[in-house]
């Protein structure tokens, strides 16, 4: 129950800055830097290898996971970093750096708490009308402080972005393979395929709605698990600091009984530092 409350606390204090700031249209109006308009912004924080650097805090909570009822928190700090390598051409780092708090996930009466695995994407992105394309490596690097938070592997494979992007529209689908390529020789090997599929309408206010599925692919552990999430977003200001904030259900589709969760609950924070 202490585990329950402290991630309940958490989600609300959550949906609350999200609710206080997007009743505050005047603000989501004021962001606009150098010419570029709140809808502007959204629309290049739909866009997965816009050349804009963000910081995205991702807070998850999920429940009712596996055989004993387990409950997570899992924040992923996800930097953003574009990189103008020509005219024509750039590249799109990101990061994924989850911080993990879970309770009677791996077994009943079980807690472990800190860092899970990284992983870390390179977009190579082509400036093109129409279709909006990117590809390059993603790595899964063993950054877990704790055995049971990690696969205690190195990982490479290729990861892909396509997508339309008109104005106010944007529709497309980000995926990634990764194999282990090196690591512990003890523990199973990694080999995973992911893909999230995205579709996100934003207004001039900067406001935004969408919907979001992910699907991830255990081919090791022969595991599916889907989830749709339909969101609302809005771009805002901080004192002086551009934001986007978010909030959405993780509704699960499809998933083995012991990796699919009840319910969960996911909030945005994302410091944006338009160029």
């Amino acid at each position: 129950m202490k585990y329950f409350r402290q991630h309940i606390r958490t989600a609300t204090v959550a949906l609350t800055l999200f609710f206080y700031f997007t009743s505050n249209p005047v603000t989501a109006q004021e962001e606009a830097k150098a010419g570029t308009s709140a809808q502007e912004l959204a629309d290049k924080m739909a866009n997965p290898v816009a050349s804009l650097i963000s910081v995205p805090l991702q807070n998850n909570l999920t429940y009712g996971i596996g055989p004993y009822n387990g409950s997570k928190y899992q924040i992923n700090i996800q930097p953003v970093v574009p990189f103008k390598l020509s005219e024509n051409l750039n590249l799109i780092t990101r990061y994924i750096l989850p911080v993990v708090d879970q309770q009677d996930v791996t077994g009943e009466n079980t807690h472990e708490f800190g860092l899970s695995d990284a992983t870390v994407t390179a977009f190579f992105a082509p400036k093109t009308k129409g279709i909006i394309l990117g590809a390059g490596p993603a790595f899964l690097v063993p950054t877990a402080t704790e055995k049971l938070l990690g696969t205690q592997k190195f990982g490479i494979g290729p990861s892909v972005l396509v997508m339309h992007q008109g104005k106010g529209l944007s529709i497309g689908f980000l995926a990634n393979q990764i194999w282990s390529v090196a690591g512990n020789a003890d523990r199973a090997d990694f080999n995973q395929f992911y893909t999230q599929i995205f579709l996100t309408h934003s207004y001039k206010s900067g406001a935004s709605l969408g919907i979001t599925s992910e699907i991830t692919q255990n081919w090791q552990g022969n595991t599916t698990l889907i989830t749709v999430s339909p969101n609302v977003g809005a771009i805002t200001k901080l004192g002086g600091q551009t934001m986007q904030f978010a909030v959405m259900p993780l509704i699960p589709i499809v998933g083995h009984s012991d990796i699919r969760p009840d319910w969960g609950l996911r909030a945005v924070m994302a410091f944006v530092f338009p160029q």
